[in-house]
Formats: C-alpha cells, sequence, structure tokens
C-alpha cells in the first residue's frame, strides 16, 4: 500500500526548506560583506605599501626603534652606513624576470661594529661566485638606501626545501643561519634586512631594486561570486515557488 502523507508533514516541508534556503543565503551574504571589508582592507594596505616605498630614507636608528617597538617596518625606506664584508656574503635562491641565479646577502658592517644583511640584489647562476663579478664587490665606506624587509620567523612552508648551507644557497631567509654560517652572532647583527635599491653597480652586477610586492587583491572576485551564488539560490527558489504554485492552481 501507498503510504499517504500526511497534512502537517506537507505543511512542515516548506518550512524547513524555507529555513534552509534563509540560513543557504545568510551564509552567502556574510561571505560577500567578509570579502568587501577585505578588499578595503587589502586596498588600504597597499597604498600604504607604496607611500612607505615613494618615502625619503629615513636614518637606521630610527628603523630599529620602530622593530624594537613591535611597529611594522615592512617596506619601509632607510639608509645605513658602513663596510661590506664582501667575504661572507650569503646566496639566497631566486628568479629574477624570468632568470635563474641568486640574490646576494652581505653582512653591511656599521660603524657600532654590528652588521646588517644587506639584500645587494639579483645575479645570474653563472655569477653566483665573487670571482666571477668582482667589479661589483664595492669596498670602502658605502651608503645603501633600501627597504627594511621584517626577518622571517620560520620556514614559510614545508614545500620550501631546506637551506643547504655547505653549498651556500639559501631557499627562505634565516636571518640566524645566515648569520651564524659566516661565524656572526645573532646579538650582533640587526634583527631585519634591507634590500638596496636599484643604484647601479659596477659592471652592473648585483642588480639592485628587486624587492617584489607580493600581495595579490582578488577579493573583489570572490565577493562576485559569493554575492553571485546569494542571486542564483534567490533565483531558484523563487522559480520552483512559482511552478508549484502554477501546478496547485
Amino acid at each position: 500500500m501507498t503510504e499517504i502523507e500526511s497534512p502537517s508533514r506537507r505543511r512542515k516541508l516548506p518550512v524547513f526548506t524555507g529555513i534552509a534556503v534563509l540560513f543557504a543565503l545568510a551564509i552567502l551574504i556574510s561571505l560577500g560583506t567578509w570579502q568587501v571589508e577585505r578588499l578595503h582592507w587589502k586596498e588600504g594596505l597597499l597604498a600604504d605599501i607604496a607611500e612607505r616605498r615613494a618615502a625619503a630614507p629615513v636614518p637606521l636608528a630610527d628603523i630599529e626603534a620602530m622593530a624594537a617597538q613591535g611597529r611594522d617596518i615592512e617596506y619601509r625606506t632607510v639608509a645605513a652606513t658602513g663596510t661590506y664584508v664582501n667575504n661572507k656574503e650569503r646566496h639566497f635562491f631566486a628568479t629574477w624576470r624570468g632568470q635563474t641565479g641568486y640574490y646576494i646577502y652581505t653582512p653591511l658592517q656599521l660603524p657600532d661594529g654590528r652588521y646588517l644583511f644587506v639584500n645587494r640584489g639579483f645575479v645570474p647562476y653563472e655569477n653566483k661566485e665573487p670571482e666571477m663579478r668582482m667589479q661589483g664587490q664595492l669596498t670602502g665606506e658605502q651608503t645603501v638606501i633600501g627597504l627594511a624587509r621584517a626577518r622571517l620567523p620560520a620556514k614559510p612552508s614545508w614545500l620550501v626545501p631546506d637551506n643547504d648551507v655547505a653549498k651556500n644557497i639559501f631557499y627562505w631567509k634565516d636571518l640566524d643561519v645566515m648569520a651564524s654560517s659566516v661565524d656572526l652572532d645573532k646579538a650582533d647583527v640587526v634583527p631585519f634586512f634591507v634590500d638596496a635599491d636599484s643604484t647601479p653597480n659596477p659592471a652592473g652586477l648585483p642588480i639592485g631594486g628587486v624587492t617584489q610586492v607580493d600581495l595579490p587583491n582578488d577579493h573583489l572576485q570572490y565577493a562576485f561570486t559569493w554575492y553571485g551564488l546569494a542571486v542564483v539560490l534567490v533565483a531558484v527558489v523563487a522559480v520552483s515557488w512559482f511552478r508549484h504554485k502554477g501546478a496547485t492552481q
């Protein structure tokens, strides 16, 4: 025998369906609104970074004071004076404009005896060793203008290879290991990096000004996606309601 659906059950089904639809709609709209809020935050952050990069350089001591206070130092323009310790440079595996090579991180010895690791820029793979670019090994007192870059607290991802200290190839910027691998006490090392600007070096190497601001801003696209799904849900429910209404008349 065919079970006859009770009137009370038929009345409950539209109620449950309506609640489920409203719940799903609330989630979709909330996700869309959250992406709009993220969009405004990201646009503000990008504008702030652009302003920092265009600002006049400030003394290294000012950036150190900010870092000590826990303030954000990323991409702030800084000037530092010292002498490069070329025989302690470290090599960070990188690509620059489609070419494989290395960023050259060289300790800059400051007047107070401490060291600041400076990303002097990019060299092609075949120019990894200093003897292949001797003209760019600056000596004597130098003034570096560049962007402050915060140290990384840990390896960014398990996908990133471990640093090969023996071959002087770094895959992530571990400041403590960079320092210890060339017998520098981390207490004597400034706790952040500086990316040198594009001021040309002798013979063109290293190529400075390699800082990349990699902050994808896809929040508007995501917002349209969530809001679009909400509109589709409303449309589907409306069509289903009209069809059901027409069938019962």
